[in-house]
C-alpha cells in the first residue's frame, strides 16, 4: 500500500497536472469504489461544473478542493490516476474517469479494486467521514518531540503497532515504520511507555528524516507503486532494514532478519537494534 511518501509524490505530481480544470461530468465504471454519497448518481451531479483548487494529502489520503465540497482518495494496494485526452483508449481496471471541460481526462485505475473515494462539503470534512480520526502529521511542524512523547507514555502497546495505528500518527506504513525504527536503533517490540527520553528524542528524528528523504526520491517503489506520472520512487535504494533480510546490515554488517510483529512483517538489524529486557 502507498505509504505517506508515495501518497505525497501522487498529490504533487497531480498539482502539475489538473489544477484550475473543470469538471464537466464524471463516469463511474465500478459503483463500490464510492462510499459518499452512497447514491453514485449523487456523486456524479455533485461534481458536474466544479473546478479543482487545490490538492492536498491528509494521511495516507488524497484531497481534491473543489468550489464546493472535497473529493477524499485513497489508493489503498494499487490505484492510480493518469491524465488522457478524452480520445485516447480506456485501459483496462480503469473505474473512474473526471472528464473536463478542456477535453482531457483524470481516469483512476485500480487492479485490485480497493481505493475509495468520498465527497463532502468544504469544511466538513475533518467531521465525518475518513479523515475524522486521523492522529498527527508526522511532517506537520506541530508533531514535536514533546508531541510524540505525549503519545507514547500512557501506552504500554509495543512500539511498531503504535506507530502503525493511523489515529495516532498517520501516513506511517510497514516500510517507513521499520525504516525509523532502525535509525534510532529501537527494537519493534519495545513497549512505547518505555522508551527512553533520549530514544524518543531519536525515534522522533528518524520518523522526519525517513519520510522527508523519501518524498525527496518519490517515494519507495515497492511492488507496483508509480506516481501518477507513470514514474518509480527511487527511496528503496537507500532502505536499511525493509525488504533486506539476509542482507547485511549496512552499519554492523549482522544479517537483516524478520519475524512477525503485530501481524505484520518486521525486519531489523538483531544487533543495532537489541531487544532490552
Amino acid at each position: 500500500m502507498p505509504e505517506l511518501p508515495e501518497v505525497e509524490t501522487v498529490v504533487r505530481t497531480l498539482q502539475t497536472l489538473v489544477l484550475g480544470k473543470t469538471i464537466d461530468h464524471v463516469s463511474v465504471l465500478l459503483p463500490r469504489i464510492i462510499r459518499r454519497p452512497d447514491d453514485v448518481e449523487e456523486f456524479k451531479a455533485l461534481l458536474r461544473g466544479q473546478t479543482i483548487h487545490a490538492i492536498t494529502r491528509r494521511a495516507k489520503f488524497i484531497q481534491f478542493h473543489l468550489d464546493r465540497d472535497m473529493l477524499i482518495s485513497h489508493l489503498r494496494m494499487e490505484g492510480r490516476y493518469g491524465l488522457y485526452q478524452q480520445d485516447e483508449p480506456v485501459e483496462k481496471h480503469t473505474h473512474v474517469i473526471f472528464h473536463f471541460t478542456d477535453g482531457t481526462e483524470l481516469r483512476y485505475r485500480d487492479v485490485r479494486q480497493f481505493g475509495t473515494m468520498d465527497v463532502l462539503p468544504l469544511g466538513k470534512e475533518n467531521e465525518e467521514g475518513p479523515l475524522a480520526k486521523l492522529g498527527v502529521e508526522p511532517l506537520d511542524e506541530s508533531f514535536t518531540v514533546p508531541v510524540l512523547r505525549s503519545l507514547l507514555k500512557k501506552r504500554s502497546t509495543k512500539i511498531k503497532p503504535l506507530l502503525l495505528n493511523q489515529e495516532c500518527i498517520v501516513g506511517l506504513g510497514n516500510i517507513y515504520v521499520d525504516e525509523s525504527l532502525f535509525r534510532a536503533g529501537i527494537h519493534p517490540e519495545t513497549p512505547a511507555n518505555k522508551l527512553t527520553a533520549k530514544q524518543v528524542e531519536k525515534l522522533h528524528q528518524s520518523i522526519v528524516t525517513v519520510l522527508s528523504e523519501a518524498v525527496e526520491q518519490g517515494g519507495s517503489s515497492i511492488k507496483s507503486y508509480v506516481n501518477g506520472q507513470g514514474e518509480m520512487g527511487m527511496f528503496q535504494q537507500f532502505l536499511y532494514a525493509y525488504g533486506r533480510q539476509g542482507e547485511p546490515c549496512r552499519v554492523c554488517g549482522e544479517p537483516i532478519i524478520r519475524y512477525v510483529v503485530g501481524g505484520r512483517g518486521t525486519h531489523i538489524c538483531p544487533k543495532c537494534q537489541k531487544k532490552r529486557s
